[in-house]
């Protein structure tokens, strides 16, 4: 099956009114299968612990996510780090592009940043 003809099954799953969103119907579910066959949640929970492991005592830790399945994944890891009273979160709430950003370069609009600082 060709990415066109997996657009086209798409098309004919989704309601009409979905296909004349803001974003291309087909984008969340071209998404989804990338994450699944990436395994790219996996990987982000088992690298955090690896990430934070190499950071230096007083050092920040920042990642950006791109979606809610990754930013979860971030912000329950921060704070079970803040909570165990080995970090320190650089920002309480995950930090958004402003307008003119998302303006400029639309692909940062869904973007998050989230830092914590190493206590331990």
């Amino acid at each position: 099956m060709t990415t066109f003809q997996l657009v086209a099954v798409i098309k004919e799953a989704v309601p009409a009114w979905y296909t004349r969103q803001r974003l291309h119907f087909a984008t969340k579910t071209f998404q989804a299968l990338r994450i699944v066959t990436n395994d790219e949640l996996t990987i982000l929970a088992q690298t955090l612990p690896q990430a934070w492991g190499l950071l230096a005592p007083s050092g920040r830790l920042g990642i950006i996510s791109f979606h809610s399945l990754e930013a979860r994944i971030i912000k329950n890891f921060f704070r079970s780090l803040e909570h165990s009273e080995e970090g320190s979160l650089v920002t309480k709430h995950a930090l958004k592009p402003a307008y003119v950003e998302v303006k400029s370069n639309p692909r940062s609009r869904s973007a998050q940043l989230r830092v914590i600082k190493k206590i331990l």
